[in-house]
């Protein structure tokens, strides 16, 4: 709960009075708690038991059920676990993004959520990050998906589900029943046991399309039942694996599913141990396999051997896109012979190489951007030698954007037209690599690739793509728009950019 919420008094006085005359009818440990939490005028209202209190959500009387409100269901199913109400879960109940992380909720209170969820048709994304669910929470949640069919994304992040929560999760996602495509399950202590339970489970489901299994302590046995999962899996499209224990023998594992595996097409590997043979395996996934679109294995002990490893699979790929591979231990040997392998690739489609921690000469920005002639879409992030940043003025020239004003007002039309005339589609978003590649080859505007950065950096959003909708009011000019958009702390230092 919010340090500024207040707890919410379910009943006054006068009404618990009136609950002795009017109260819940007492259940077996068969019954559920929708039944208890109804209203019946000509019983008396009984305590539930300990028994009752951990029975299935399911719904026995559905009629009965749907006479009762959201709200006074979830005040009542509080009561009757003994936990205070979350007041701004009742204020928001009917948004589509409920966002609960770091409430404090507990099992029981995690319980009150789910009974009021069963019948809730308008929350889509649930986030639950940090509030020491545990796998008796998991298991409520779990029991209200199999009756929800509106719940799309679930965070469960940091919530010590343990070995357990994961059987439950694993039983649930075998049954392949609700409408669930993300699942965020980061930081909740799975090791190699967990993960062969949630393996298990992937091998035969085919909803789940983004998870989540960052910062737990998964190990190169779990990178093996991975790498199992992968080879068979048809369903996940993201995965997140970064900040795990994997090292060569998980690595070589993990890889030797992504050879095959036709629908991943984001994959977060940082902060492991995959190290050069780890990258053999990688490049080796890299020529075989064209739906990898981004690939993140910064951090992973990665040096120039390694990268002369991941060029081999660079210089004939041709469906990757990303590739990012900062705070790992190569030098400007190891970036050249990557620009080199998407050089000699006339196919390859690789937009951002970030290496941003390897530290570059002059003569190597003159070969990126010769490179970046042949690939217009592509950008390489680096770090200049101490001493060039006085020559980045050069390369960065004028403002963007007082150039396209300009260029604007010169031809007397709004500053969207000019944005709207470089997509074939007339559409107000774009990815960034196509936008890369229209801004370079376009000769309205002379801007050179370091301005397109510039451009980027302010118009792309966290999908890749580019957005310059906030254009469209044709009567209001560009720097007027953007002081309008942009919240107020940061105004005074993007008028400062636009200018």
């Amino acid at each position: 709960m919010d340090d500024d919420e207040e707890p919410l008094e379910s009943k006054t006085q006068d009404e618990d009075e009136n609950d002795t005359d009017t109260g819940l009818a007492p259940k077996g440990s068969d019954d559920t708690l929708y039944c208890e939490a109804e209203v019946i005028g000509t019983v008396e209202k009984e305590k539930p038991t300990q028994e009752d209190s951990e029975t299935d959500l399911e719904i026995e009387d559905t009629e009965k059920f749907f006479t009762t409100g959201q709200k006074e269901l979830y005040l009542e199913a509080c009561k009757l676990v003994g936990v205070v109400p979350v007041s701004y879960f009742i204020r928001n109940m009917e948004e589509s993004h409920m966002n609960l992380n770091y409430h404090g909720l507990g099992p029981m209170g995690t319980k009150a959520i789910a009974i009021a969820l069963v019948s809730n048709t308008t929350i889509t994304k649930m986030e639950l990050e940090d509030n020491c669910i545990m796998d008796e929470g998991m298991l409520s949640l779990v029991e209200m998906l199999q009756e929800n069919y509106y719940l799309q994304e679930l965070n469960v992040s940091r919530n010590d589900i343990g070995l357990e929560g994961a059987r439950v999760i694993s039983e649930f996602l075998q049954r392949n029943t609700s409408s669930l495509w993300k699942l965020e399950l980061s930081g909740n202590n799975f090791k190699e046991e967990a993960i062969e339970l949630l393996c298990q489970a992937l091998t035969i489901n085919y909803q789940i399309k983004t998870l989540d299994l960052s910062h737990n302590q998964i190990t190169d046995t779990g990178g093996e039942q991975l790498g199992q999962m992968l080879n068979i899996n048809v369903g996940i499209r993201e995965l997140d694996l970064s900040w795990n224990h994997f090292h060569t023998r998980g690595a070589v594992a993990l890889c030797n599913g992504l050879r095959s595996n036709v629908t991943l097409i984001k994959l977060d590997l940082a902060m492991n141990g995959f190290g050069n043979e780890g990258a053999l395996a990688l490049g080796e996934v890299l020529r075989l396999n064209n739906h990898l679109v981004y690939l993140d294995v910064s951090g992973n002990d990665i040096g120039n051997e390694g990268a002369s490893r991941l060029s081999r699979g660079l210089e004939f790929n041709e469906g990757l896109q990303v590739l990012k591979l900062f705070l790992n231990p190569m030098n400007m040997d190891g970036a050249i012979l990557l620009v080199q392998a998407i050089k000699r690739n006339p196919k390859s489609k690789m937009e951002e190489l970030d290496i941003s921690n390897v530290l570059v000469t002059e003569s190597f920005l003159r070969m990126v951007d010769g490179v970046c002639a042949i690939h217009p879409q592509l950008d390489v992030f680096c770090k200049v030698v101490q001493g060039f940043s006085a020559k980045k003025s050069f390369f960065l020239g004028a403002n963007p954007m007082k150039l396209i004003q300009s260029y604007a007002d010169q031809k007397k039309i709004p500053v969207v037209d000019f944005f709207r005339s470089l997509n074939p589609s007339g559409t107000m978003k774009m990815s960034v690599g196509e936008f890369r590649k229209v801004m370079v080859q376009q000769n309205k505007v002379p801007i050179n690739r370091y301005q397109v950065r510039e451009l980027v950096k302010r118009l792309e959003e966290d999908t890749g793509t580019v957005n310059f909708s906030f254009f469209q009011t044709a009567e209001v000019t560009a720097t007027a728009l953007i002081w309008k958009e942009v919240p107020r702390r940061e105004r005074s230092w993007q008028r400062r950019w636009w200018q």
